[in-house]
């Protein structure tokens, strides 16, 4: 067991994969299944968005997407969701925005923050069909970014076009408040994780950044 060549054989069960194969190219054989498996990671092709778009937001999982927003020749308020092979249609957002941040599912998406004509902090809920209004960030920026769900979201980072803002806020459903800020201020930044577990990193400072920080909530004894 816990071998990591790649072109080794190990005899393993289907349960046992996820714990020992971790290097591409390398093959195994289940004892269950009896099947020999090969290891490759790649990306491959999906379905194309059925309106192309830059600046969007998104969330949700790999065979339940969600994409909103974005710019086509006027900032877009087209939202679609992935079923694992293709787009299709959802309920359009009520805000048409562009670099604006998302979080949560396909059933339980949260946008907010943006750009219009001008920076908003409007927030929408989405239910699987439509978007409606939620608690407005207390910071309006644009080029934020996001992660959790949309009962315990987070956004942090972003710009009003003149700063760069470490700003972290906590969304509990309906309302968002402030959490700690970013060690560095970042635009155009990216995130994932949970409110209690984020992650965040890249963007720009004046220049690219490589910066990647981590969240956490934790209780400590006083």
């Amino acid at each position: 067991m816990g071998i990591k060549r790649p072109g080794d054989i190990l005899s393993i069960t289907s349960a046992q994969s996820g714990d020992n194969i971790s290097i591409s190219g390398q093959f195994w054989y289940e004892t269950d299944t009896r099947s020999i498996k090969f290891l490759t990671k790649i990306w491959s092709s999906g379905g194309n968005l059925a309106t192309a778009r830059g600046q969007l937001a998104g969330c949700g999982t790999q065979s339940a997407g969600l994409s909103f927003g974005g710019w086509i020749s006027a900032v877009s308020n087209v939202t679609e969701e992935y079923d694992g092979s293709v787009w299709a249609g959802g309920g359009n957002l009520n805000t048409a925005r562009m670099v604006l941040a998302g979080a949560g599912t396909q059933i339980a998406g949260l946008s907010f923050g943006g750009y219009i004509s001008a920076i908003t902090n409007i927030t929408e809920e989405y239910n699987g069909a439509t978007w409606s209004s939620g608690g407005n960030l207390n910071t309006a920026r644009y080029t934020l970014a996001g992660a959790g769900t949309q009962s315990a979201g987070l956004s942090f980072g972003g710009t009003t076009g003149a700063n760069y803002f470490n700003i972290t806020e906590e969304y509990n459903g309906s309302a968002w408040s402030s959490g700690g800020a970013l060690g560095t201020a970042r635009l155009n930044l990216a995130g994932c994780g949970t409110q209690v577990a984020g992650l965040s990193f890249g963007g720009a400072t004046g220049s690219v950044s490589a910066v990647t920080e981590e969240y956490n909530i934790i209780g400590k004894s006083i």
